[in-house]
């Protein structure tokens, strides 16, 4: 850590460590995949009754109001502790949308459910054939009465199996450009209609799922903001979760990951090991810095970039697991981690987990293209 810290910060740092120290469970340590909601639930609420399961929420919805500072003290005594990863779609993406553009019966119906554990959500944008062109979406709703009548095939969904609650974009009309007439709804997915079949990953996880709508019935009291003029909040949504995707939290854990293998392995009396390992921690402290400045601007209501930042978080847990693969040598063929002493050492598992990371919240690719395209003021940049 090459920042300074206040007294205060110091304290909060001592009791966030002494804290996951008494309380997160061993089995729950240094895992390098997400557990089951059977399995990860407990401890999210264990987080949430201890007021640390939404540190970037205000208090009036039961978050701590953290400072940036404060957030990555979390992260980083997170990834030192070997905390495992939570569902986060509600916390990070549907849930400050809704404090935004909901109605007041939206959010009091779903902020609390979501900081207390008792909902998974997923995000129901990617189609077949609408991924980094997500205005190229297909799926349909129909308008009848008081409901929405929604055919139509969503793909990628992050634990879609797994959820209780999807945000989603249905197109409601044709307009004359492909962002008019979608419409954002927040679909029950008890609802009829509805079957959802997990996708298996190169990383042998099933994270995603495709789900499939024939005739779901959603009342008009589940859009978000006004029918057909939806792309406002879905692109709102995108920067929210781009800015939490370039949280320093994955690049943290795969550092650990990457300092338990080199102090099990002796790799840093190799010189060239060595120094490799160095580049990417100076990356990482680069990739804190960024975030700080990013997060209390944020905070503070001014714009930022989240797509530089994306791009900056994400590549750097790519290139620190990069070189535990150089570390790894020949163990990189191991798929599955391996014990070692009171330790877990992971060689290939999240590497391979790591690739889709720039992928999700548009394409590393694609915010390359719209930050060329504001910065060379050519218009129509969207999201």
């Amino acid at each position: 850590m090459l920042r300074s810290e206040s007294a205060a910060e110091r304290r909060f740092r001592s009791e966030v460590r002494g804290w996951l120290e008494e309380n997160l469970p061993s089995e729950l340590r240094y895992l390098t995949f997400r557990p089951p909601p059977d399995v990860i639930m407990p401890w999210y609420r264990r987080l949430s009754k201890r007021g640390w399961i939404a540190p970037h929420w205000p208090r009036a919805w039961g978050g701590m109001e953290a400072s940036a500072v404060e957030e990555v003290i979390l992260m980083e005594e997170m990834a030192r502790a070997g905390a495992p990863d939570l569902p986060s779609q509600g916390l990070n993406h549907i849930g400050p949308i809704l404090m935004r553009f909901g109605t007041e019966s939206q959010k009091r119906r779903h902020l609390p459910p979501i900081i207390a554990g008792d909902v998974i959500w997923c995000q129901g944008y990617s189609e077949p054939g609408a991924g980094s062109d997500l205005a190229a979406l297909r799926t349909r709703a129909e308008r009848r009465g008081d409901s929405l009548v929604i055919n139509g095939h969503k793909i990628w969904t992050t634990w879609g199996h797994h959820a209780q609650w999807m945000y989603a974009l249905v197109r409601t009309s044709v307009g004359a450009s492909k962002r008019d007439g979608i419409t954002f709804v927040l679909i029950d997915l008890s609802t009829p209609g509805i079957t959802r079949h997990p996708i298996k990953t190169i990383a042998g996880d099933d994270e995603f799922c495709e789900v499939f709508f024939d005739d779901v019935v959603v009342p008009l009291q589940n859009i978000v903001g006004e029918i057909d003029r939806g792309w406002e909040i879905a692109t709102a949504l995108l920067s929210e979760e781009r800015l939490r995707v370039a949280a320093p939290l994955q690049a943290l854990r795969a550092l650990t990951r990457l300092h338990m293998l080199c102090e099990a392995t002796g790799a840093l009396e190799d010189p060239v090991l060595a120094n490799r390992v160095v580049e990417v921690e100076i990356e990482t402290e680069t990739l804190i810095a960024s975030y700080l400045s990013v997060a209390e601007t944020h905070a503070a209501g001014g714009t930022v970039d989240s797509s530089y930042l994306k791009i900056l978080a994400t590549e750097t847990v790519q290139r620190i697991l990069d070189v535990l693969q150089e570390v790894a040598g020949e163990r990189r063929a191991v798929k599955q981690p391996v014990p070692s002493s009171d330790k877990v050492l992971a060689f290939s598992e999240m590497f391979l987990q790591a690739r889709r990371l720039s992928i999700y919240a548009g394409s590393n690719e694609i915010q390359r293209t719209l930050i060329a395209t504001r910065v060379l003021g050519l218009g129509g940049a969207g999201k």
